[in-house]
């Protein structure tokens, strides 16, 4: 499969061009526009050796927001007093935690860069951030990026036992009641697919963007 080399022009090729891992493209930066554009296109950036790659994967694992899993105690969790829920209150401590939390490889694909230009869609009113906080403190979360009816999940964090689970799920609730009617979780993690997320055929993902992004 011929991997499409982006440069100053805005565009990307057809997600059916992906390879089998779902990579896309590589290069190209990371403008409000270019940014936006993926997004719409069911395309998302990862870096690696501070290089933009573009991927599209198929299947995509997302959440039907009615079908979010909450287990018994994670309903003890939720009923009781130790993690409070807000939301856009601290999204450049979110994606700094994001940036430094132990992933299962080595280094993080948040860079300086998709730091500021996440960092710049937030204050643009595109990101998003759901926060779990403890005496004070913010012990998890997660952002990503809401467009018409869809909310794409980009990373979290949690400092303490359950608290990513927790905004995750107060989070969900929130985008229910805001007719949100599906959540892009990327890739499969056994994390998310307990709380409900699942795998979705390509064509089919791409196909609800286009209904719910105006």
């Amino acid at each position: 499969m011929h991997l499409s080399i982006l440069d100053s022009k805005l565009w990307f090729p057809p997600a059916m061009h992906a390879t089998e891992d779902g990579l896309l493209a590589i290069g190209g930066d990371l403008s409000e526009e270019r940014l936006l554009l993926a997004y719409r296109k069911g395309i998302f950036p990862w870096f690696e050796d501070e290089l933009p790659l573009w991927w599209c994967p198929d299947p995509r694992f997302v959440l039907l927001p009615q079908r979010l899993k909450i287990s018994k105690s994670m309903q003890q969790v939720l009923r009781g007093n130790k993690f409070r829920f807000k939301t856009n209150s601290a999204f450049e401590e979110i994606i700094r935690n994001c940036k430094q939390a132990k992933r299962d490889h080595d280094g993080t694909w948040i860079t300086d860069e998709v730091e500021r230009a996440y960092i710049n869609l937030f204050r643009k009113g595109y990101a998003h951030c759901a926060e779990a906080w403890q005496n004070n403190e913010l012990v998890g979360g997660l952002y990503g990026i809401k467009m018409g009816k869809v909310f794409f999940g980009e990373s979290m964090f949690s400092l303490v036992s359950n608290a990513s689970k927790f905004a995750f799920i107060k989070f969900v609730q929130q985008l229910m009641k805001e007719n949100i009617v599906l959540i892009d979780c990327q890739v499969y993690t056994p994390h998310l697919e307990s709380l409900g997320a699942e795998m979705m055929d390509r064509t089919a993902f791409l196909d609800l963007l286009k209904t719910y992004i105006p």
